[in-house]
């Protein structure tokens, strides 16, 4: 993807850091969120579906609770994210409503998508919202992680958000023009880096810390979650949130910020991943039908083809389709747990209610979530 192509992108993750959000420590900036929520809204009229990562929580906190500096003791940083989460959300829900959009909230920590479940629930959960046309924003579940499972700043919370979803391009504003060539504030010759590759191996000599002491994050850390987004094929932006209309011209390609290309389209990034995992928790034998639909239509897996189940596993759990002839044909990833599947192989998604006492996905396994071999 080329700057030339962000127009054509159907999702993306922008990601407000701290510094931004509560203008240097003093409270929330209003103005300054109502300027990207008018953008989000021109973003998703041409479109384009956009998850929001929030930094501010706790900033917001500190500003309401009259704290001068960033607490260290783990509970004094829960209870200030708890008290700026409120005025967060509530302004950029405000804020989306004057455009007639709807925002939700949505608090993860680090178990939510490690844990193979969870990270299959906030899957569906967030892909729901963005078909309800809502603006779904991310925060790090502060007020309840503990030090051994917090993502550590939301730059990395905004890269694993963009490989939740397949996003096409991960947006990280900042309070810096971009990422230079060495440290602006020590070297005054130093170069802006338009373009760069998220793999290129002088990324890390180029990175520094974090300047404004109100977020957990710097420019390494902006390079570092360019590098992982990377891994499901999203490139990576990082652009001064203080520059005017940044968002509607990042996407129209504008030559501002550092883009950090990925190598690797995301779709075929997800397939190679799937392709790749080798331990399958259990199998699927397919009918005749299931497997043409599969093979030539690129279709979900329904139920109704399903013949019989083997194994033992949970949802979003990795499982082989077989044809009847025991070949192999397709790999991925569970939406029922196998004692759930062999209730309702064989039957229309209609009936999931009756069999289960609840209807969740219409589809075993979703095709975005499956790959032939």
């Amino acid at each position: 993807m080329s700057r030339s192509d962000f127009a054509q992108a159907k999702r993306i993750v922008i990601k407000i850091g701290s510094a931004l959000l509560t203008d240097g420590g003093k409270g929330l900036n209003q103005a300054a969120i109502a300027t990207w929520v008018a953008q989000i809204a021109k973003l998703k009229q041409q479109g384009i579906e956009v998850v929001l990562v929030s930094s501010g929580s706790v900033a917001e906190g500190m500003a309401r609770l009259g704290l001068k500096k960033r607490p260290k003791a783990l509970h004094e940083l829960q209870a200030a994210a708890s008290v700026g989460q409120m005025g967060l959300v509530q302004n950029f829900e405000n804020n989306f409503r004057t455009h007639g959009l709807h925002a939700a909230q949505v608090l993860l920590t680090h178990d939510d998508l490690s844990d193979r479940k969870r990270y299959l629930n906030a899957r569906s959960t967030l892909i729901s919202l963005l078909d309800y046309k809502v603006v779904p924003i991310i925060n790090e579940n502060d007020a309840v992680a503990t030090e051994e499972i917090r993502f550590g700043d939301n730059d990395t919370l905004g890269a694993l958000v963009a490989n939740l979803i397949e996003a096409d391009l991960l947006i990280i504003l900042t309070d810096q023009l971009g990422l230079f060539d060495s440290d602006p504030s020590v070297n005054a010759d130093a170069v802006l880096i338009s373009q760069i590759s998220s793999d290129d191996s002088r990324l890390e000599s180029m990175a520094g810390g974090s300047r404004s002491g109100l977020g957990r994050g710097g420019m390494a850390t902006k390079v570092s979650a360019a590098h992982l987004a990377s891994r499901s094929g999203a490139s990576t932006v990082i652009v001064s949130g203080d520059i005017d209309k940044v968002l509607t011209k990042v996407i129209a390609g504008e030559e501002i910020g550092t883009y950090l290309f990925a190598n690797i389209a995301p779709i075929v990034a997800r397939k190679q991943w799937l392709a790749g995992q080798l331990q399958a928790k259990g199998r699927l034998i397919l009918d005749t039908g299931a497997v043409d639909v599969l093979k030539k239509s690129g279709k979900s897996l329904l139920a109704v083809g399903i013949k019989s189940v083997e194994g033992h596993f949970s949802r979003g759990e990795l499982v082989i389709c077989l044809d009847s002839e025991g070949i192999e044909v397709a790999r991925g990833l569970v939406n029922y747990k196998s004692e759930e599947i062999s209730l309702i192989k064989g039957k229309a998604s209609q009936q999931f209610e009756n069999i289960l006492g609840y209807s969740d996905d219409e589809e075993v396994i979703h095709r975005d979530n499956l790959v032939l071999v």
